[in-house]
């Protein structure tokens, strides 16, 4: 039985006197985690990932970047597929989640998740050797999933891969990619970091919904066309390399702003507001 269940059960025995031992357990089974045991597993979780080496950070960051890309491709699967119609840009969205599922399910490293999995120690322990670590882990995988968007977008521009529909929608979606204002980016960029942390902070106790909780909430980020430093960049990297923008407006434009949003959003709005809900519980045990 995991911690998670441990704790559950506790909770249960100790309001349940009706109940004995076997139904207990069926009811803990039944019974979400609370708050702390969530905070633990993920600061567990981001314990790990501060002790990996450079190296693993880095091709584990790469592969991710890599597959991120399958949201931008997928989208224009779904783009080129379907017919010109009212309810297509409601059902092409649904392909942005396809790298996310990707990448979580293959714990693979991604930069927004990091904002509240190596975030946790930091605060938690409030020391400079772990910030240290935080701040190594954040500069090796940004830079390998953002490297790996753009060898991803580099691929599938080149020529005779794909048919022209496909081609004309990639096009489309990456025209799009850099928008022409700073701070209505990072505002998106914001709610963006905020639900993929979130995202990471239910996954623990979604169990067997998992995959229906990242396709949920990578929808919405898709749907209301909020921007992510990794997923957005693959379509930015293609837009470059189109010719439809230039270096300068893809860091001016995309990365800086998104970058921003991103980090403010997932450490402000979850890691903190969360670890702070359970912070009397961690220095009363």
């Amino acid at each position: 039985m995991t911690d998670m269940d441990d704790g559950s059960l506790h909770d249960m025995s100790e309001g349940s006197a009706h109940l004995d031992g076997a139904e207990r357990e069926l009811a803990a089974r039944h019974t979400a985690p609370r708050a702390l045991i969530i905070h633990e597993i993920i600061r567990d979780e981001g314990e790990q990932e501060l002790s990996r080496t450079v190296t693993a950070l880095a091709l584990s960051g790469l592969a991710a970047g890599l597959s991120m890309g399958f949201s931008f491709l997928t989208e224009a699967l779904l783009q080129s597929g379907l017919p010109q119609s009212d309810w297509r840009g409601i059902v092409t969205p649904l392909g942005y989640s396809v790298g996310f599922i990707l990448v979580v399910l293959a714990r693979q490293q991604l930069f927004t998740e990091s904002t509240l999995t190596a975030v946790l120690p930091v605060i938690t322990r409030r020391d400079g050797k772990t910030l240290r670590a935080a701040a190594r882990l954040w500069a090796v995988v940004l830079v390998a999933n953002l490297l790996g968007t753009w060898i991803f977008a580099a691929f599938i521009h080149l020529p005779g891969i794909f048919s022209d529909g496909v081609n004309h929608a990639l096009g489309d979606i990456a025209s799009q990619a850099i928008p022409p204002s700073f701070f209505p980016t990072m505002a998106r960029a914001f709610l963006a970091g905020w639900l993929i942390a979130l995202m990471v902070w239910i996954l623990p106790s979604a169990n067997a919904a998992r995959l229906l909780t990242i396709m949920l909430v990578t929808y919405v980020v898709a749907l209301a066309h909020l921007s992510h430093i990794v997923a957005g960049s693959a379509e930015a990297a293609y837009s470059v390399l189109a010719g439809h923008a230039s270096m300068a407006q893809y860091g001016a434009l995309f990365l800086v702003p998104t970058l921003l949003g991103n980090i403010l959003g997932g450490v402000l709005m979850v890691t903190v507001l969360n670890h702070g809900a359970v912070v009397s519980e961690i220095k009363s045990e």
